[in-house]
Order: C-alpha cells, then structure tokens, then sequence
C-alpha cells in the first residue's frame, strides 16, 4: 500500500512499464519492416516461397468447385467489414454501459489499423498472385492482406476489451482458442483462393499486432495521466471497465 502511495515509486513503474510497452511495439514493427523489404526487393528465396505455396495450393483447389465455393463463402465470412462491424457493436454497447473512454480506444485502434493497411498496400503496390484460370480474383494490391490484417487487429481488440471480465482460465483459453481460429482461418483462406501469398498474410498479422501495441501504449499512458495503476496484458487494456461490462446498468445506478 505504501508503495502505491509514493509517487516517486510509481512513476519509476509507469515507465518501465510503458518503456517496455513501446519496446513490444517496436519489437512487433521490426519484422513487418524487413519482411516489408524484403517483398520490396523481390529477395528470391521469399519470392520462390510464396510462390511454391500459391502454385500448391492452386493445384489443389482447381478442379475441385465444393472447396472453391466453400473457400468463396468463407472469403465473405471473413470479411474485413464484419470483424469491424463487430468492434463498432461491441463498442457502442460499451459506450451505452458507461466504459466510454474503452469504446473509443476500441474505434480509434480500428481505424487506425484499417488505414494503416490500404496505405502501405499502395507504398508497396505488390501485385497479387496471377494464374492461367484463376478460381477467384480480387482488386487492388496484395501486400499486405487486409483480410488478414482485420481478423488480428479486431479480435484482438475484442480479447483485450473482454479479458476484464473472463475471470477463469477455461474461459480465456475458449476466447484465445477461437481468436486463433479465425485469424488462421482467415489468412489460410486468402492464400488457398489464390489472392494472396504467405508473406501478404504474415505482413497483415504483425501489422494488425504493431498497432494494438501502439494504441496500448497510448491508453496506457492516459490512464496513468488519470493516476490509475499500471495494467497488464492480461488484464486487458482497461480492468476498470470490468465492473461496468459484468453489471447490469440498474446495479449501477
């Protein structure tokens, strides 16, 4: 408790936590940057990768129209607009519950990722993969994957806004477990239908992580500006919403 009290203690744990926040989002970048690079200059050995897993995976789909439609199905399911369609849900409910400043970091990390993904597809300009009889097209550039890119950065918004209120480990392990699936799902789809390559999908997931670390940060620095304590990741970005999520309004009131 005294620790708590003395603010020269907790300003030496303010930064070391955020010091190491903005490490974990540089850390997360750095990789985005040289795989971003290496597309750049056409590194043989990734392009021969990517296209050893496209011509694969062509060679299995073609012929075959049940995966194709299923594939296509999938490919909406997945859709960018419906994993942010589901933050924007999620977050005017916790707008409506009182957790305001947590549905604006929630829009605000959506958007920004979203952004993010169409400028960097138009500084990289990598044109998708090309086959004689495509079983699926879609425009515009290919790196990086935005279907990707939106699974990881929504649902892991969507974890980091719900871990307040998953109180036991079976009930985080089925959030994780189910985050995980969609993200895979996801980007496995994009690369069988033959609209992406490996490196498009891995470049989306680590830029969708380098701006939910990012944003992190950043409200974790406001929250200490209000002077509440430091949070974990496994707390999520804000435990104080978590009364405000697991209790009915009239409880509240």
């Amino acid at each position: 408790m005294l620790r708590r009290l003395d603010p020269r203690a907790d300003g030496r744990g303010l930064t070391s936590r955020l010091a190491l926040g903005a490490l974990a989002a540089v850390v997360v970048a750095v990789p985005f940057t040289l795989l971003m690079l290496l597309v750049l200059s056409e590194w043989e050995p990734l392009e021969r990768l990517d296209r050893d897993v496209a011509d694969g995976l062509y060679d299995v789909a073609v012929g075959r129209p049940l995966l194709v439609d299923t594939l296509q199905v999938l490919s909406v399911v997945t859709s960018p607009w419906y994993f942010r369609l589901a933050v924007v849900a999620v977050s005017v409910w916790l707008w409506r519950r009182g957790a305001r400043r947590l549905a604006a970091w929630a829009v605000v990390t959506a958007a920004v990722g979203g952004t993010l993904g169409v400028l960097l597809k138009q500084v990289v300009e990598r044109s998708r993969p090309s086959f004689p009889e495509p079983v699926f097209t879609a425009g515009g550039y290919s790196f990086p994957s935005g279907h990707a890119l939106n699974s990881m950065l929504c649902t892991g918004i969507l974890l980091l806004v719900f871990l307040p209120v998953l109180r036991s480990k079976a009930s985080r392990l089925v959030a994780y477990a189910v985050a995980v699936l969609l993200v895979l799902i996801t980007g496995l789809d994009r690369i069988a239908l033959g609209v992406h390559f490996v490196s498009d999908v891995v470049a989306g997931w680590v830029a969708a992580l380098a701006t939910l670390a990012g944003t992190a940060v950043a409200f974790e620095v406001w929250r200490r500006e209000r002077g509440e304590q430091p949070s974990t990741v496994a707390e999520g970005v804000d435990p104080d919403a978590g009364p405000a999520m697991s209790d009915p309004p009239a409880a509240r009131e």
